[in-house]
């Protein structure tokens, strides 16, 4: 399995230790507004968001952050986040974390599904469900 490597070489003002989380076209959350922006986005272009609740110090969170960030490459249609429960703590509490990795499937800004765990087999499974129903009907 490769290794993703961060494109992006532009300084914002996201997080340095975050990267790792963040690579691909997975886009690393870091305010709530940053978190709106996104679901308005997804919800004008009809795509399905993979919201990963993760932590720095998690080492199933470290494990799953390159498939994840694998992931979001082989499916464009698909919109990849990543939410450090440390830093945005009131906005993880919200959503009832009770573990970390904690992986949300939101359709229109609504759960459709959810999974909890670094889970590989099971998170590409759920993926592959959302892909094959996204698909046009021949």
């Amino acid at each position: 399995m490769g290794n993703c490597i961060a494109k992006s070489s532009t300084k914002d003002s996201d997080s340095d230790h975050l990267v790792e989380f963040a690579a691909g076209n997975v886009k690393l959350i870091t305010t709530k507004e940053s978190w709106d922006q996104n679901l308005e986005e997804a919800r004008r272009d009809g795509k399905i968001v993979i919201a990963n609740f993760s932590a720095t110090w998690c080492g199933p969170c470290k494990m799953i952050a390159p498939f994840f960030c694998e992931l979001s490459e082989k499916y464009p249609s698909i919109m990849f986040l990543v939410i450090d429960v440390d830093e945005l703590t009131d906005f993880s509490t919200s959503w009832d974390i009770k573990a970390t990795p904690t992986f949300f499937f939101l359709r229109d800004g609504k759960q459709i599904d959810k999974l909890v765990g670094a889970n590989k087999p099971e998170l590409q499974k759920k993926i592959i469900a959302i892909v094959d129903s996204m698909a046009p009907c021949q």
